[in-house]
């Protein structure tokens, strides 16, 4: 298991994972989930990968030579040529079939599924800024104002925070942060993700970043977070008011007895317990 996460806001994309891999309890491994692409002036494109992790390899590695042809006559488009990251994203989708084809029906012999779930974003010269998440099928859907990030993996722990702070407005730096947050979530609660992780976070326009950093058990930025993140969700937890039952003055009720109010009815059947 593994846990990406990647944002596009208004001023630029944030993309962070982790990199734990394991197989089995004593089979855990440290694998890169993140790969740049780019062209310094041109273009700038990051794939994140969870899933299977030979499939995901895979992929990786042809997506970088994958040609799309819509008919005979046209030379084929690459990620290196496409006008679009729509059409670098159909690329994309035609690798993982591509690898699909090559190698599903052995992998469903030996009892394994092809599992591959990818997010792709960045921009090319020509268009804004764009992101998408691929499923294991080549098929993917984009981001959208509404919907301003992607999660692939054990996404179900970091991904509280991520909907109360962001929005497409919210500066790349909050967004950063919000995301080591997101992911530091994520490592408290389930051993199957886990450092080191690498954080990519590039600005509208610049066809290329070098805020690329990978961080690890040791990086002071992220001991100081994950210090402060746990003693002030403490700190705000134990400032709220505990339940009170029956309408005491000094704090809010959580019931209140009145005439109004409707009884609680004994659950009495193994049908009605289990609703």
């Amino acid at each position: 298991m593994t846990y990406c996460v990647a944002i596009k806001l208004n001023a630029g994309l944030v993309f962070l994972s982790d990199s734990r891999t394991n197989a089995g309890l004593d089979q855990i491994s440290t694998f890169r989930k993140m790969i740049v692409y780019e062209r310094p002036g041109d273009r700038f494109m990051v794939l994140l990968s969870a899933g299977n992790l030979s499939i995901s390899q895979s992929i990786r590695e042809i997506l970088q030579v994958e040609k799309l042809k819509d008919d005979e006559h046209n030379e084929g488009v690459t990620i290196w040529n496409a006008k679009s990251m729509f059409d670098a994203a159909r690329v994309l989708g035609s690798t993982i079939r591509r690898v699909q084809e090559r190698d599903g029906a052995s992998l469903k012999q030996a009892g394994v599924d092809f599992n591959v779930s990818l997010i792709f974003g960045g921009q090319i010269q020509g268009e804004g800024m764009r992101l998408f998440q691929v499923y294991s099928a080549g098929n993917f859907i984009e981001a959208t104002p509404e919907t301003p990030y992607f999660q692939v993996g054990e996404s179900k722990y970091g991904k509280p925070v991520l909907d109360r702070v962001v929005t497409p407005n919210t500066p790349l730096d909050e967004a950063a942060k919000c995301a080591l947050v997101s992911m530091d979530s994520t490592l408290k609660s389930n051993l199957s993700v886990g450092l080191p992780m690498d954080l990519v976070v590039y600005e509208a326009n610049q066809f290329r970043t070098d805020k690329i950093v990978c961080i690890d058990e040791h990086n002071p930025y992220f001991q100081m977070l994950h210090g402060s993140w746990g003693q002030k969700l403490r700190e705000v937890f134990d400032s709220i008011e505990d339940p009170m039952w029956h309408g005491e003055q000094t704090q809010i009720p959580l019931m209140v007895s009145s005439a109004r109010s409707l009884p609680l009815r004994k659950i009495t059947t193994p049908q009605e317990k289990l609703i």
